[in-house]
Order: structure tokens, then C-alpha cells, then sequence
């Protein structure tokens, strides 16, 4: 897949890289030069009211008429969806589908669709002069519906996507007065031609009272990544590090063709790109499988399991029902995901203690959780470090179903040449013990941290002798005895007293 995306890649990079190297010499102050003019605005951008499936009905800004013959409601929210750069001049599938989700789980809302593709079926760096262009058509509308309506700003929010999501930050900063949009939502902005420029040349948290971003193809291949990396936004989420999606691959262009017909291969390209959009579509969709993200310094050491907190809003929700919290600067969050909607993961911390190891080792562990309500199966533990003495370790472990209340571990320490050769030789030094006794390790305390609950539960082996784990052997632990939910209760009623 990433062999596929870099032939892509190349030949992006041949239609416009010449005048990417001109267009960053343009600052902001020329081109925000020109002056607004006198005589009314004219809209190089088409709205169109979304009612539901293909009923969708034109408005026009000069003529505000038209937005209570297209069903406005100014008691009602407003959300307009900004596409991005168009190969080919169509409107991708995806407008359609998040607008749908929209109306079926908000009902009372007005949705609208702004169509630039005139001026976004260009070359990119052409499209990307247009921005600005277009974002002021956004905040004429908005400041229309200011004086014909008395319609607030804060009601109103932006939903842009790659070159969209800077558009949306531009129609935000270019609004007069001292009145902000509510919020932005930025899937995936757009990398090439922003990434590294000043904030107010791109999205950034001052162009509306709260704004998010979704970063989900940060890879980076000639130079420059398809999205954003840098930080856009009061919360900036960055899933399976933000850097490739999971069912992205070139192996599943199959399920791709099943799904989108010849557009199968298109898709494939595009999917970790657009998985902002069904990440978001999800979060409406599946009200019950609300996902949620952690911050982090990032992706690397999240995927150590130290960053599951949600103390001083350090955990939020990915999606529509983020948590808005408004912040000095931006707050990265990370996040696991399936492959396919229902995107929620379910994250564990997992943390083992090691005991007076004599040797380092690098065993292969395999373990398996019993809650209240499932149990999670075989999760294997990758262990990349090497073990002596005494020795804590920490994991992260997703699971696409909710345990319920943890009540048991399983353990299985794997066998290995690497293990064997290693134990042959604490037996060459050691004679006089058993040739017949396997490697083993000594286990202390275990504990599991649900990142949805943020509930920590300890696990002890149920007798001394069970400590002792052998290469090829089972083992289970119990919950603690001071971590039984009977005694968690009582502490929990004595610290309520």
C-alpha cells in the first residue's frame, strides 16, 4: 500500500512542486490585501441545503429568501461540510454519507453543503490559493444570516476536510466583529503547503470558540505527508498514531471493489486519508460505541500503556460528543482502532512485576482476561526488552468488547530455542541443579488499568507456588484480596463518608 501511495505521491509532487516552492513565498499579508468591496459578494462557492439522500436545494446568499424555501431553521444548529481538492471533479460519496449521519442522529439541525469544485478541480497549488477565496464565501453566509436572522455564530459549526478544514479556519478568520463560530472540525487538514506555516495561514485554535482535528495520514513519503502533523487545534487526535490506518492496505482492495464497485482501487489510495471522515461518521452513528483518546507525548509512548488518565481532562472523545474543553495550547490525544466501523477499541494498561530474574530473558507471554460480561481471548504480550532482577513492565492491550468488571487472568509463558539456549547455559554453571527443571520466571503483582473506567485492578497468584511460572505452563491469577469488589465497595463508602 505505501509502495502505491508513493507512485501517487510522485506524480502529485511533478504537477505542482515547482510552484509549491512559490507559493510559500506569498505571505499572509498579501493575501489578505485585497479589500472587501463595496458592491455585494459574490460567491464563488455553491451552497445547497441537505434534506436528505440526493434532495438537496441551492441557496443563495444574495437572495436569503431562499434558505426558508430550502427548509432553514434559525432555531435550529447549522453545520456546513467543506470538501477538499478534487482529481476529478465530482463530489466524493462521503458528503452525502456524513450529512445523512448527521440529520439521522441530530434531526433538529441544518445541514449544509459547500461546493467549491470549480475551483478545487485544479492543480493543487492553485486549489490551495482558492482557500481563502472560499472561506470568505463561508463567512458571508454566516455574517448574512448575522444581520437577516440575528442568527448566533456560536451555533454554528464547520466540518472541513483536508483542504475543507482550511477553508473552515479561514472563513472563521475572516469574519468581522468580535463574535467567533461555535466550532471547527478539521478531518485530516491538508499537509502539503500548510504543514509548518503560521497559524494564520492555516487552521488554528483562534479561528473559532472551540476546535478539533482528526489526523489520520501523516505519513510522510517525498518530503511531505498527504495530512497535517502538526498540532491544528484546541484537541488534535491522532488514531493508530495518526501515521496509517488499520484495513488501509493494498491486501484490502478486495473488500474495497465489494464495496465501491470499479472505485474499489480509488478507495484504497485515498482510505487512510478519508478514515477522519468514517471516524467521525462513526462517533454519530454508534452513539453506544463512543471512542475514546488519550494524551500523550506520543504514539511511541502510548503504545507502552503509560498514557491511559483522564484526571485535569486528559482523556477525551473522538468525534461529534467531544468533550469541549477550551486550552492554552493543543492537547495530542492517541487512540487504537479496528479496521472497520464500529471503530471502537476497548484500551487495557497492563503492568507485571518481575521477580529476582537471574538471567535476562525476553520471553513470550500470552495472556487472557475474564470480566462480568466477556472474556478477551488470547492477547499476546510482546516483550522487546530484555528481563533481570527485579523488574516492572508496562503494556498497552486493545479489545473490541467491553470485559465488564475484571475477575481472573490467564497466563501462558511461551517456549523458545532462544530461551532454551539461555537456560543451558545457567545449567552449565549451575550442575548441581535439576536437569529436568524448566526456564522459569517469578511473578509479583499484576495490575489492569481499564482506560474507559479508569478502574485499576490487581492480580495475585493464587498460592506462593503458583508465583513461579515455567516455559509452556498455565497459570491463573485472582483478584487481590484487597481488590475484591466486596472490600473496593467498602474503601469506596469510607472515603464517601
Amino acid at each position: 500500500m505505501k509502495s502505491v501511495l508513493g507512485i501517487l505521491c510522485c506524480l502529485l509532487l511533478t504537477v505542482y512542486i515547482s510552484e509549491a516552492k512559490k507559493n510559500r513565498d506569498v505571505t499572509a499579508t498579501d493575501q489578505l490585501a485585497v479589500a472587501r468591496a463595496s458592491e455585494p459578494h459574490v460567491s464563488s462557492t455553491v451552497f445547497r441545503m441537505f434534506a436528505g439522500g440526493e434532495d438537496n436545494c441551492t441557496l443563495d446568499p444574495l437572495q436569503l429568501h431562499t434558505l426558508a424555501s430550502c427548509g432553514f431553521n434559525s432555531s435550529n444548529p447549522l453545520i456546513i461540510i467543506t470538501h477538499g481538492w478534487s482529481v476529478d471533479g465530482t463530489m466524493e460519496s462521503w458528503v452525502l454519507r456524513l450529512a445523512s449521519a448527521l440529520k439521522i442522529s441530530l434531526r433538529d439541525v441544518n445541514v449544509v453543503i459547500s461546493d467549491w469544485l470549480s475551483l478545487a478541480n485544479q492543480h493543487y497549488p492553485i486549489a490551495v490559493q482558492s482557500t481563502r477565496t472560499v472561506g470568505k464565501d463561508i463567512a458571508h453566509l454566516l455574517e448574512s444570516l448575522q444581520v437577516q436572522y440575528s442568527y448566533p455564530l456560536k451555533k454554528a459549526h464547520l466540518i472541513g476536510y483536508s483542504l475543507g478544514a482550511h477553508i473552515s479556519g479561514f472563513a472563521g478568520s475572516s469574519l468581522k466583529g468580535s463574535e467567533r463560530i461555535g466550532r471547527i472540525t478539521g478531518l485530516d487538514p491538508a499537509g502539503p503547503l500548510f504543514e509548518g506555516m503560521s497559524h494564520t495561514d492555516r487552521l488554528s485554535p483562534d479561528d473559532a470558540d472551540f476546535v478539533d482535528a482528526i489526523h489520520t495520514f501523516t505519513h510522510e513519503r517525498m518530503g511531505f505527508s498527504v495530512g497535517i502533523k502538526q498540532a491544528v487545534a484546541h484537541y488534535d487526535f491522532y488514531p493508530n498514531g495518526g501515521d496509517f490506518q488499520p484495513g488501509c492496505d493494498i491486501q484490502n482492495i478486495y473488500d474495497h471493489i465489494a464495496e465501491y464497485g470499479i472505485h474499489g482501487f480509488e478507495q484504497t489510495v485515498k482510505c487512510p486519508h478519508e478514515r477522519s471522515v468514517h471516524l467521525f461518521i462513526d462517533s454519530l452513528l454508534n452513539k453506544d460505541k463512543q471512542i475514546m483518546a488519550y494524551r500523550c507525548r506520543d504514539n511511541s509512548v502510548f503504545d507502552k500503556g503509560v498514557c491511559l488518565d483522564c484526571r485535569k481532562n486528559r482523556c477525551n472523545t473522538l468525534g461529534y460528543d467531544i468533550k469541549k474543553v477550551r486550552s492554552g495550547s493543543s492537547k495530542k490525544l492517541f487512540l487504537k482502532t479496528r479496521s472497520r466501523m464500529p471503530y471502537k477499541l476497548y484500551h487495557y494498561q497492563f503492568r507485571i512485576q518481575f521477580v529476582n530474574q537471574m538471567e535476562g530473558l525476553q520471553p513470550s507471554l500470552t495472556i487472557s482476561l475474564t470480566g462480568t460480561k466477556e472474556e478477551s481471548g488470547d492477547v499476546p504480550i510482546s516483550i522487546t526488552e530484555s528481563i533481570a532482577g527485579n523488574k516492572s513492565l508496562t503494556f498497552l492491550i486493545t479489545l473490541d468488547k467491553d470485559l465488564g468488571e475484571l475477575m481472573m487472568l490467564k497466563m501462558h509463558l511461551e517456549g523458545s530455542a532462544m530461551w532454551r539456549h539461555v537456560w543451558d547455559r545457567v545449567q552449565t554453571m549451575i550442575p548441581w541443579g535439576s536437569r529436568e527443571m524448566k526456564p522459569q520466571l517469578t511473578m509479583g503483582r499484576i495490575s489492569v488499568k481499564d482506560g474507559e473506567t479508569q478502574e485499576r485492578t490487581s492480580f495475585c497468584p493464587m498460592t506462593d507456588d503458583d508465583q513461579h511460572i515455567q516455559e509452556t505452563q498455565l497459570k491463573v491469577f485472582v483478584r487481590c484480596k484487597e481488590d475484591t469488589p466486596k472490600l473496593r465497595r467498602r474503601k469506596h463508602s469510607r472515603l464517601d463518608a
